[in-house]
């Protein structure tokens, strides 16, 4: 009887695996064929270049063509810029506003938490137009200037180098902190009332609660967001397409656009172009490992 039940058992389980593997072999299929193939042929393809499907092996001139191209240095710059400046000012506006949010006498916080939230559900093509109109020489903004006498004449923000960089880095700010600040306003609901309780019996104070206590719990969330952010801020396109265009000249220019633009807009170069997008899959990987050692994370 023994050796029976122990048979069942192990059928049963082998069943049960087989199941599984039948509701996930749907999944891996897709995935296989919609992600991973796709990422393979980009690889092969940016070793090859010509029009459509007449192709031919290049080897690495299309990599070597990468150090001599201006207008990927000067889109590879422009991204850093936005990277380096939009990332730790919107990882520290989300912290804040999570951390003032979280106060329980804080009255409409409902409210204020769906209002910061709010905008990152909107349509990247909408708001990166009300942003062009906004920043306009006869938008709002410069309205505003004009009338408060901070400045004399209209700025054509969109059209200097700097401040058309400003502006981009403005809208994606405005639209991804309160995507972030959900993160961290999760995990602040599970951390125990009694540990702040606790360091304000022993005298710390906001600041010190602050950087002594929510900082260190929230260090898988804030690595989880820095690596999320830096991967979307490295593909940004719709606020360069639909805000500067990447202009004035290639002054805003971003790596997807110059992808998009190497593809589609010029003589269609996709062995290049693909040589230019694993561009992004190298800086991506690079960043998160820096960011899981700096983090101390060595899983």
């Amino acid at each position: 009887m023994r050796l029976k039940d122990s048979k069942r058992q192990k059928t049963g389980v082998y069943f049960r695996k087989k199941v599984g593997w039948l509701f996930i072999i749907v999944s891996i299929i897709a995935i296989t064929i919609f992600n991973f193939y796709p990422m393979v042929q980009a690889f092969l393809l940016s070793f090859q270049s010509g029009m459509g499907a007449n192709l031919e092996y290049v080897g690495f001139d299309n990599w070597r063509r990468l150090f001599g191209d201006p207008t990927f240095i000067a889109a590879l710059t422009n991204t850093s810029i936005y990277l380096l400046i939009q990332v730790p000012l919107m990882i520290v506006l989300a912290l804040f506003f999570s951390v003032l949010l979280n106060d329980p006498n804080l009255k409409f916080r409902g409210f204020f938490r769906i209002a910061i939230f709010l905008p990152c559900v909107t349509s990247l093509v909408a708001y990166s137009v009300i942003f062009k109109y906004l920043f306009g020489v006869d938008g709002i903004i410069n309205l505003f200037l004009l009338n408060f006498g901070i400045i004399s004449e209209a700025i054509n923000f969109l059209a200097d180098p700097v401040w058309a960089k400003v502006v981009i880095i403005l809208a994606i700010t405005w639209r991804w902190t309160g995507y972030n600040m959900i993160f961290y306003l999760a995990a602040l609901q599970n951390v125990d009332k009694s540990i702040y309780e606790a360091a304000r019996m022993d005298g710390a104070n906001a600041i010190q609660q602050f950087f002594q206590i929510t900082v260190p719990m929230l260090k898988p969330i804030i690595l989880f967001t820095s690596i999320t952010s830096t991967i979307g801020t490295l593909q940004i396109f719709d606020e360069v397409v639909n805000i500067t265009n990447g202009g004035p000249g290639n002054a805003t220019l971003s790596i997807s656009q110059y992808i998009y633009n190497l593809s589609f807009e010029y003589t269609p170069d996709f062995g290049y172009a693909s040589t230019v997008s694993y561009v992004i899959v190298i800086l991506v990987i690079i960043l998160s490992i820096i960011q899981f050692r700096v983090a101390g994370e060595k899983k």
